[in-house]
């Protein structure tokens, strides 16, 4: 679908598009409802929603191919499930619940309790699901404690065998491993410099600053506190 004669500025990923701006939004529904009559297709009107953002949203509703669309409190974008308020509590509770769903299949299926059956399981299956875009819900402070705490400290690392007499912080560094506070940290430096390289430069300009300096030594990577 091309973008000509949208005034929203559209979020694309495969066949999945969103459009912001309230003020443009009910134009563009109406030039995409005539760009699919004359393509002779028809959206999903059941997968189509509304999401108001912020306490102060007028709360708008749009009409496509003559039907209001509702609307939701909660959608996800590219698997990160966000509330009106931006919130990403509930993001947090749906990973900690599809990382204790295979958890427990590990437990359950899984007869060897040596390191090098479980660590390479639990950093393949399961660690995916509690640092998937965890820049973005390190927000979430005490949502993300709790994950780790429940599961990383806890549970995964005390299915090894000979470590059930350790202390979390003791069976993190038998097994190499870092709290999800350290991988979210390491996570947001790399993230950082990133941005510093020029991969997102329209981003970094509004993001960070950085330090002059007239010195020789050192590096042109330093920002302004």
């Amino acid at each position: 679908m091309k973008d000509s004669g949208i005034e929203c500025t559209p979020s694309k990923f495969a066949d999945d598009n969103k459009l912001g701006d309230a003020a443009n939004i009910q134009r563009d529904l109406n030039r995409l409802e005539k760009w699919a009559c004359v393509k002779l297709i028809k959206f999903n009107k059941a997968k189509c929603k509304v999401l108001h953002l912020g306490r102060g949203n007028p709360q708008y509703q749009y009409r496509l191919e003559h039907e209001w669309i509702d609307s939701s409190p909660a959608e996800k974008v590219l698997g990160i499930l966000a509330d009106e308020n931006l919130v990403m509590s509930q993001q947090c509770a749906l990973a900690a619940q599809k990382a204790n769903y295979i958890l427990g299949c590990i437990k359950r299926n899984v007869t060897s309790r040596s390191r090098e059956v479980i660590l390479p399981l639990y950093s393949a299956l399961m660690r995916p699901y509690l640092e998937y875009c965890i820049q973005l819900l390190g927000s979430a402070v005490q949502d993300m404690d709790l994950l780790g705490w429940i599961f990383l400290h806890k549970r995964a690392t005390r299915m090894v065998r000979g470590l059930e007499h350790l202390s979390c912080e003791e069976r993190l560094r038998e097994l190499g491993l870092f709290s999800l506070a350290k991988r979210r940290l390491w996570g947001d430096i790399i993230a950082a410099f990133q941005y510093i390289k020029g991969a997102y430069k329209k981003d970094a300009e509004m993001l960070f600053t950085k330090a002059c300096s007239v010195r020789t030594r050192g590096n042109g990577f330093k920002l302004k506190v």
